[in-house]
């Protein structure tokens, strides 16, 4: 997938269905007053085990410990009065849900959240916390689907997607619009990818602000099916994912699929243990809390060798919601 020339490249890039940089720029102005700005961290042994000088962007310091917080807000306060009284409907496994829950309290409306059986105690807690109705499902693809479409036929709320809304990729751009503006001259982007919401907002935001960066997108080995995806052309949905990396489990959506086919340089996939790994050498060396998804690019960019050596490397920590009680540090080992 080649990358045109030129300065702000692609600015108008999207179609009526997909956000361009216009709306990421419309996002960040609209939940400035609610998101925190993340800070850019640096840490001299991750510097040192890569030959590179390392940018981290710690989502994990959002509101409701994720990115996840910058799509929810944009998509909540975006809601015309009569619609956003319906209140919202969402499906996630845990850190959308999170963001969405909070997000609909702050405009105090009605949040419904369909959560997998198995979902994360800590992320369930924190949605309940938030005051939203969670409704239990199977944990599959077409249970959460079901069960969603269900639920706003019985409420009349506004289904939110998880990623494939342009509202949710646009707000998820904002993370890399503070990171590029902190830190211009990236060579390289790493995201974690799932449902894509988070990679595509940066890869329109890296296109457009920047002559040099690359977006390149982590995923878990046990969990590929973007990968697959983009080789085969199509979306192949992810069945059976095996992973510790809970948020990285979903399919691409249609928007995200699209944008991440024409913007994303390639992506990379990591096990497991190489994850934890990754994981545990954060918390130990830089003191901050991320969880299994945030440390699949971690993964990458450890394994990357030449990949990043003497390059300028930006790391999206995308989340820092951990359930201690089910913590394994052994897998790093095996």
């Amino acid at each position: 997938m080649g990358r045109g020339e030129g300065g702000d490249r692609d600015t108008h890039m999207a179609t009526p269905e997909l956000p361009d940089i216009d709306a990421i720029r419309q996002a960040a102005a609209r939940i400035a007053p609610v998101a925190h700005r993340t800070p850019v961290l640096r840490s001299k042994f991750f510097d040192e085990r890569t030959g590179a000088q390392v940018y981290f962007k710690c989502e994990n310091f959002q509101k409701a410990g994720a990115f996840k917080f910058r799509g929810a807000a944009n998509a909540v306060l975006s809601l015309p009065e009569e619609e956003a009284r319906r209140g919202v409907v969402t499906h996630s496994s845990g850190n959308h849900a999170q963001a969405l829950a909070l997000a609909a309290r702050m405009r105090s409306i009605k949040a419904t959240i369909v959560m997998p059986e198995g979902a994360p105690a800590v992320k369930r807690a924190a949605v309940a916390g938030y005051g939203a109705e969670i409704v239990t499902c199977a944990p599959t693809v077409r249970a959460r689907e079901q069960t969603a479409a269900e639920v706003v036929a019985r409420t009349g709320g506004v289904f939110i997607h998880p990623y494939d809304d342009a509202r949710i990729i646009a707000g998820q751009g904002t993370a890399a619009l503070e990171l590029l503006a902190d830190v211009p001259d990236l060579d390289v982007v790493l995201t974690p990818v799932g449902g894509g919401g988070l990679t595509s907002g940066t890869a329109i935001a890296a296109r457009a602000l920047s002559t040099r960066a690359r977006v390149l997108a982590a995923e878990p080995a046990g969990a590929d099916d973007a990968r697959r995806s983009i080789g085969a052309g199509r979306i192949l949905p992810s069945e059976n994912p095996q992973t510790i990396a809970d948020g990285l489990r979903t399919s691409l959506g249609e928007l995200t699929f699209a944008i991440i086919r024409r913007l994303v340089e390639e992506i990379i996939t990591v096990d497991d243990a190489s994850t934890l790994m990754a994981m545990r050498h954060v918390w130990e060396r830089m003191k901050i809390i991320i969880e299994p998804s945030a440390a699949v690019p971690v993964a990458v960019l450890l394994a990357g060798g030449a990949r990043f050596a003497g390059r300028n490397v930006g790391v999206i920590l995308s989340g820092g919601n951990v359930d201690l009680d089910a913590l394994v540090w052994s897998a790093a080992n095996g």
